[in-house]
């Protein structure tokens, strides 16, 4: 939903903001296996825990970008901070919750990935509507990252 705003306020062609896409999966497909390694060696309340953390940052840096190699940095640097969450995630929930009671906690988890997209959408549209007026000296697309 950024994009809609992003692309004109920073002077970003389609092509620029697509290769920034796609460069989140380079970091995420590259980081995947290291951050499962690491998950087993450090523990997933610790491990998932740090990658929330620098998930979130690197997200929130992304208000700062101003050109396209910060663009393709910080996508990268997210793409490799998100990589071992969704694993992450099941391995912990498999170690917490007994066999019966495995498979609808699964459900329940998965089921909020299409319920985030769900309300994560109007509630996107809304940050840049209410925001675009550049409130606090930010545009709409940078209050989407903060």
């Amino acid at each position: 939903f950024a994009k809609l705003q992003m692309l004109d306020a920073l002077n970003f062609s389609e092509t620029v903001y697509g290769l920034g896409a796609g460069i989140f999966f380079v970091g995420y497909v590259l980081c995947g296996l290291p951050s499962n390694l690491a998950l087993n060696r450090f523990g997933p309340r610790r491990w998932i825990g740090l990658m929330m953390i620098t998930w979130g940052i690197f997200s929130t840096c992304l208000l700062f970008v101003t050109t396209p190699v910060e663009f393709y940095v910080l996508r990268f640097l997210t793409g490799m901070a998100e990589a071992g969450f969704f694993p992450g995630i099941v391995l912990y929930l498999s170690r917490w919750y007994p066999n019966q009671r495995r498979g609808r906690i699964m459900a329940l988890f998965m089921s909020a990935i299409p319920v985030s997209g769900l309300l994560g959408g109007p509630f996107s549209g809304w940050i840049l509507n209410h925001f675009a007026a550049g409130q606090g000296g930010m545009a709409g697309w940078q209050w989407m990252f903060l």
